[in-house]
């Protein structure tokens, strides 16, 4: 991944913490990594575990970042949803997997910030492990 790239992905997430530490989620880990995978945060609201995916673009020229996601990408992120659950089995019962799409001018300027909460249908997936 070129150093661009990261960087916009790094500055996507950190407007999605603080967007949702705005909304009062706990911030519990970020970019958890796995066999399965990575989920760029991991946070708790209100009794729920949220596993966030955060999608950036800049510029319109490959679409916007809600439309970038895929139902494949869906299905690792819920794989590593597991694994996280896996390693702590201590976690909250209800889990949802959200994204976050954050869209940039093409000068890098926010544009628009978009929270899809449970953002794929369990037919999309396959089911979270349950402790």
């Amino acid at each position: 991944m070129s150093s661009e790239r990261l960087r916009l992905g790094q500055f996507g997430e950190r407007v999605a913490v603080a967007h949702l530490e705005s909304k009062g989620y706990d911030i519990l880990a970020r970019n958890f990594r796995c066999r399965e995978g990575e989920i760029d945060i991991i946070a708790l609201s209100d009794g729920c575990l949220v596993f966030v995916e955060v999608r950036t673009r800049r510029g319109d020229a490959m679409g916007s970042a809600a439309e970038s996601l895929t139902p494949r990408k869906g299905a690792r992120i819920a794989a590593a949803a597991d694994a996280y659950c896996d390693e702590h089995p201590q976690s909250a019962e209800e889990r949802r997997i959200d994204v976050i799409a954050v869209d940039l001018t093409p000068l890098g300027r926010l544009l628009r910030l978009e929270h899809i909460e449970n953002a794929f249908s369990s037919d999309e997936l396959p089911e979270l492990s349950r402790p």
